[in-house]
């Protein structure tokens, strides 16, 4: 019997009313049921309470979803953050130590928009926090317009790099990207590749170099109507093939 892999989507923690509550948005659990033909489950942030070990030993893919809130910048050493911008410790807590176990223990990853820049940071990268404030440099921010379909419309082309995982996708060598954020990489970690490039160098994917499993993370949004784009489709079937193939080998014990 076939089982469906079991997919761990990450979770912001989120004030609602008197109480808080961990949330991940529709559109990430959507495309994980959708495009990568997994089962997602919300995974709390819930910080050292977290059993890593015990979470991992049964999860078949893990998905580090975007947010409104930044990865606090005392994690890479960073300055502090512009007045007013939002950020979610119990998240860091959470996602950085999960997503180094995970790659260390072979679990396929897919990192989007924050997930992304947590990935650059768990494995020792930095981040620029206003990408549009440095000289020669586009501004990724999404439009400021109320409706979703323009915030998430094409806003500028990545250049795959020669050699990596997007190359073995066969993904073009060329291809338009939404763009939702502020922040970037700003120092790629060690042991991470770059995978594709913005017109002003931005890197905007990477890769885990001589990971166990597929582990890749985007600064853009994949998820945003997956199926109507076909390499952001491709990228969420690589991530749901590699979750299959270690479902396989649970299911096999």
């Amino acid at each position: 019997m076939a089982f469906k892999p079991l997919i761990g989507v990450t979770a912001c923690v989120k004030q609602i009313g008197l109480h808080p509550y961990h949330v991940s948005g529709d559109k990430y659990v959507r495309a994980v049921s959708v495009a990568a033909l997994g089962l997602p489950v919300i995974i709390p942030s819930l910080g050292e309470l977290t059993e890593i070990d015990d979470l991992l030993g049964q999860l078949d893919g893990l998905l580090l979803t975007g947010s409104p809130s930044n990865v606090e910048p005392f994690h890479y050493q960073g300055p502090a953050s512009a007045a007013g911008t939002d950020h979610d410790p119990a998240r860091d807590a959470t996602t950085l130590p999960l997503l180094r176990a995970a790659i260390a223990a072979g679990v396929p990853v897919l990192g989007i928009c924050r997930g992304f820049q947590e990935m650059n940071v768990a494995f020792g990268g930095s981040l620029h926090q206003m990408v549009h404030e440095l000289p020669g440099m586009l501004d990724h921010r999404e439009a400021d317009h109320p409706d979703l379909a323009v915030q998430y419309a094409p806003a500028h082309a990545v250049s795959v790099q020669p050699g990596g995982v997007f190359e073995a996708l066969e993904l073009p060598i060329a291809f338009q990207v939404n763009s939702i954020h502020s922040q970037g990489i700003d120092r790629l970690a060690p042991g991470l590749r770059a995978e594709a490039i913005a017109p002003d160098g931005l890197i905007e994917a990477v890769s885990v170099e001589h990971s166990k499993a597929f582990a890749v993370g985007v600064q853009w949004h994949p998820e945003w109507q997956v199926l109507d784009n076909p390499v952001y489709l491709s990228i969420f079937q690589a991530f749901g093939d590699a979750c299959r193939q270690r479902s396989a080998r649970r299911n096999q014990r």
